[in-house]
């Protein structure tokens, strides 16, 4: 099933609520719209729950491949109440240079972002394997549409209108293997 731009920007609104940043409460002005307080973040709140019940499958997915590569898990800070909206992980190509891929605890999607080297290949279609194997009827969401700004959605990290699709459905992480 073909995936649409409309479809991952209405996933999107569920859990960032448009035009409320992401700011501390003590600058906040009375009256002012709170994210921690909208019904977007408690849904996030509960897709991170449901992502923390659901984490022995993700560790088992990354176990087999950690068996095969260098593999960094990044989503062990959700045991210390850590919010986000994917398992995330990456894998060493070189000692530089890393691949990471996400699974959506918000729909079901995945991403696998590339460094552009060819090393890369043979791994993410193997990561894709696992993925596609372990969470049945999740879809990778194309660049073309994972790299669309959200302009009315705020993310921790990122200015308003920063964020892409991927960054909302896959945490500030998706950036982290992106060439400085």
């Amino acid at each position: 099933m073909k995936i649409t731009r409309s479809e991952l920007l209405d996933l999107v609104y569920r859990f960032y609520p448009r035009g409320v940043q992401k700011i501390m409460r003590i600058y906040v002005p009375p009256g002012e719209p709170v994210y921690e307080d909208t019904e977007e973040h408690r849904r996030l709140v509960e897709a991170t729950n449901r992502g923390r019940a659901d984490y022995p499958t993700w560790e088992a997915m990354i176990d087999r491949l950690g068996d095969r590569y260098r593999l960094q898990n990044e989503s062990l800070h959700l045991f210390a109440g850590g919010i986000d909206p994917a398992y995330s992980a990456r894998i060493w190509l070189t000692d530089e240079t890393a691949l990471s891929f996400h699974v959506s605890l918000l729909g079901p999607y995945y991403g696998i972002h590339l460094p552009g080297i060819p090393e890369e290949e043979p791994v993410a279609r193997e990561i894709a394997q696992e993925i596609d194997a372990t969470y049945p009827g999740y879809q990778p969401i194309p660049p073309a549409l994972g790299n669309e700004v959200v302009p009315d959605a705020d993310m921790d990290g990122l200015m308003m209108g920063e964020a892409t699709i991927y960054v909302c459905l896959f945490s500030i992480v998706w950036t982290w293997v992106d060439p400085v």
